[in-house]
């Protein structure tokens, strides 16, 4: 089951000689710029995880008890942000593959800054949802899609590992929310949140800086390759990836499959911003569910990591099926905290068991998705299809903090909200592991494309026949 998976690849094509920084003198190669493409994503990544993707929740509940807004009513901004996140994510995809990263990242930070600098001066609700919809907008086109993709397009053989690596980064800054909520706590939510957005402009600029599109357009091949030998300058095994129309690709059963049994586990994922809250209203203190999101994001960190190598050599299928039933232990062990089950009150051990599973599953199952897109589907069209990839996921996942908020104000617990995302959750894991492999997939889109053509060829012999 547990076969080694590569990327699909096709015959390497002869690039003309000249020189390259891959390789210098006397053969011996010099560090791969790639790696540089990964740290400074690495760093935009982290610190936009650590101060919202993970670690809004330190302003939300300081937030909530600012204006006595409603958990449902707040919450729906948090959906809302994630359904402008996928409907913008298309269009995303395509503004990277024709002008590249840097433009598309020097416009969406600096609007990132913005928006965490106005929601420091806001007053009222509808003030919240519309610096959500600045933030959401900025940080569409200066994080995530243009970074993945762009780390994707630097790497075929060893892209799960670099990817993995990246999105380690995203668990990392997850670690420091212990210190946002010690700081927001001492400082207040307004003046932690003002320095937040000035602090995505000091690190988005030399992030910019580093940032290049393709190993093609500094003279290098992917993953590092040498393009030329030491003698005669004949090419030494690139890479070159099969590319797959983009409407092709959306038409195929694999793409919707994976993007429904993913958008399952985003549904699920989308709501980590309200854990936090979840556990106080657990009878956790705040400062231990700060302690438990750090345990989570260790988790991450591990998954990502680890998962991310692994990726290379294992059947990414299966690795994503065990991802999504680690996610399934760890919002059950969420959902166990200081609950009575028959009788038997079960304390506060389930925040190892979130911590530790629902931590290393969503972590794990992240490079392993996004390499999939680029293994299926070649780096051409890269941040176009992981522009769909998200928007199919944001459509569902969107639903999971309004969804867990209505619940709350209704029932009065998160309990019941989380079991029912458990339940939806389940089906996931079928649907990872009846994926087509990269091969047939592969064979299906050779088929059709000879079928083409040899219908076009059919026709212009029967115009010509009609001609004479």
């Amino acid at each position: 089951m547990f076969h080694r998976s590569h990327p699909a690849q096709e015959p390497s094509e002869e690039i003309p000689k000249g020189d390259s920084p891959a390789e210098s003198a006397g053969g011996k190669s010099r560090f791969f710029y790639g790696w540089w493409i990964v740290g400074a994503g690495g760093l935009v990544q982290g610190y936009a995880s650590g101060v919202f993707w993970q670690g809004f929740g330190a302003f939300f509940t300081p937030i909530i008890d600012t204006f006595g807004w409603s958990r449902g009513g707040t919450a729906l901004a948090l959906s809302f942000n994630r359904i402008e996140s996928g409907g913008m994510s298309i269009a995303v995809g395509y503004l990277l593959d024709k002008y590249g990263p840097r433009k598309l990242m020097s416009f969406g930070l600096f609007v990132t800054g913005l928006g965490f600098i106005g929601m420091s001066q806001m007053q009222s609700l509808w003030h919240f949802y519309v610096v959500m919809a600045v933030l959401t907008f900025g940080m569409s086109f200066g994080t995530f899609i243009p970074i993945v993709a762009t780390v994707g397009n630097w790497f075929v053989r060893k892209r799960s590992r670099a990817i993995g690596l990246l999105m380690s980064a995203s668990a990392i800054g997850g670690m420091l929310v212990p210190v946002l909520v010690w700081y927001v706590d001492a400082v207040g939510w307004r003046d932690a949140i003002l320095w937040v957005g000035i602090g995505f402009w000091a690190i988005g600029i030399p992030a910019i800086l580093v940032t290049a599109r393709r190993p093609e357009d500094k003279g290098m091949l992917p993953d590092g390759d040498p393009v030329l030998t030491q003698t005669g300058g004949v090419l030494q095994d690139p890479v070159r990836e099969r590319r797959i129309p983009i409407m092709t690709a959306l038409k195929s059963r694999f793409f919707w499959q994976l993007a429904i049994g993913t958008s399952l586990g985003h549904l699920v994922s989308s709501t980590t911003l309200m854990h936090i809250d979840a556990m106080q209203s657990f009878d956790i203190s705040r400062t231990t569910a700060s302690i438990a999101v750090f345990g989570f994001a260790v988790g991450s960190f591990v998954g990502r990591l680890g998962m991310g190598f692994i990726g290379d050599y294992f059947d990414k299928r299966y690795l994503l099926a065990i991802s999504f039933n680690m996610q399934i232990l760890g919002v059950l062990g969420l959902v166990s905290l200081n609950a009575t089950v028959g009788g038997v009150f079960l304390g506060q051990w389930g925040l190892v068991i979130y911590a530790a599973f629902f931590g290393a599953g969503f972590g794990s199952s992240i490079p392993v998705r996004m390499a999939m897109i680029g293994d299926y589907f070649g780096r051409q069209t890269y941040g176009s299809m992981l522009g769909w990839m998200s928007t199919a996921n944001a459509a569902i996942g969107a639903f999971g903090p309004v969804f867990v908020g209505i619940m709350f104000d209704v029932t009065g617990t998160y309990r019941t909200p989380f079991l029912l995302l458990i339940v939806v959750l389940l089906a996931s894991g079928p649907m990872m592991l009846t994926l087509e492999t990269p091969a047939r997939v592969k064979a299906r889109f050779r088929l059709a494309a000879r079928n083409a053509d040899m219908a076009e060829a059919e026709l212009k012999a029967e115009e010509a026949r009609f001609q004479d």
